[in-house]
């Protein structure tokens, strides 16, 4: 994947609740450990966020067994409260969430430029599944 062309990558889901709620779930330390992991046997034992303009972020990521564990992190390039983040990783790569409102519905867009280890499609199902996480913590919560 070399090829100095980067790939985007683009996961999306609709949460049934209203921004206000969505927003605060994907920002705030306290939700952010509940959710931000792509499998049960994954948790993320810290989340610190600093969201504003330069400031950093950072989740930790670990296998319930204590067999991995990585840190995901990077610092916010752009901050509209309810409506959109972006920022850019620790490895240099580009995201933006896009919170869209829909009456009592919240559609979250997530889109992110694709690494050279794993494939795509590998890529795009790994992030889903913590949106879908996101989904599923952000409408029993």
């Amino acid at each position: 994947m070399e090829t100095g062309d980067k790939v985007t990558i683009t996961v999306e889901t609709t949460v049934h609740a209203p921004v206000e709620k969505v927003w605060e779930y994907w920002t705030e330390p306290q939700h952010i450990t509940k959710w931000s992991f792509a499998a049960d046997d994954w948790h993320a034992p810290i989340a610190q966020n600093d969201l504003r303009v330069g400031g950093k972020f950072l989740t930790r990521l670990e296998a319930k067994d204590g067999s991995f564990g990585f840190d995901f992190g990077g610092v916010y390039d752009e901050v509209r409260i309810n409506e959109f983040i972006s920022y850019t990783l620790g490895d240099g790569r580009k995201v933006t969430v896009s919170f869209i409102s829909q009456e009592s519905h919240t559609k979250v867009i997530e889109d992110f430029e694709a690494e050279a280890t794993h494939s795509i499609e590998q890529q795009k199902a790994g992030w889903q599944s913590f949106l879908d996480n996101f989904k599923r913590y952000s409408e029993i919560s």
